[in-house]
């Protein structure tokens, strides 16, 4: 019996052969580099990990007589592995909603405030809220508070869910945080 001639490699060379080792070699390159890739982020313990929100450092500044207003602000800390976000924050000892703010400096030193939805708070940064950036406008009645007083606030966040924290009253100067 004779063998049969094979039509697939009839024309088969070594140069044929080399050409087709090099196409098949860089997407198996390309995968090889992208496994490494995520076998060390994995390896690292970065896959998977969840936002882990950290809230500290809560201050309310002292209202001013005849302002119904006054500002709160928290140090808020993502240890996690993903990003979060703050949506809300509410806090019963209060006479209306609390809402999230950003104070912004105009052209000749003009400040102005304006109402966020949220602020995200990336996976292993620090959101250290101030009267120059983002913070909590808070509603107040006359005579409500006295420094050292504490409130208690809700932090609401998209995946971690509510953060119960508390705030020391402390007058206007008092701002910085730690």
């Amino acid at each position: 019996m004779r063998g049969i001639p094979v039509p697939a490699l009839a024309g088969l060379t070594p140069r044929r052969l080399r050409d087709g080792a090099l196409a098949v070699l860089v997407p198996v390159a390309a995968c090889s580099v992208a496994l490494a890739g995520l076998t060390t982020w994995v390896g690292a313990g970065r896959a998977g990990r969840p936002a882990d929100i950290r809230v500290e450092v809560g201050k309310v500044l002292m209202p001013t007589d005849g302002v119904p207003e006054t500002a709160a602000f928290f140090r808020i800390t993502n240890e996690g592995g993903s990003a979060d976000t703050l949506i809300r924050a509410t806090a019963r000892e209060v006479p209306g909603d609390v809402t999230l703010s950003r104070h912004r400096m105009a052209q000749g030193n003009a400040a102005y405030r304006s109402l966020v939805d949220s602020v995200s708070v990336a996976a292993g940064e620090t959101l250290a809220m101030s009267p120059h950036g983002v913070d909590l406008t808070v509603p107040v009645r006359p005579g409500q508070w006295r420094p050292g007083d504490l409130v208690r606030f809700t932090l609401h966040f998209r995946h971690s869910g509510p953060v119960r924290v508390v705030a020391a009253v402390v007058r206007p100067g008092s701002t910085s945080l730690p």
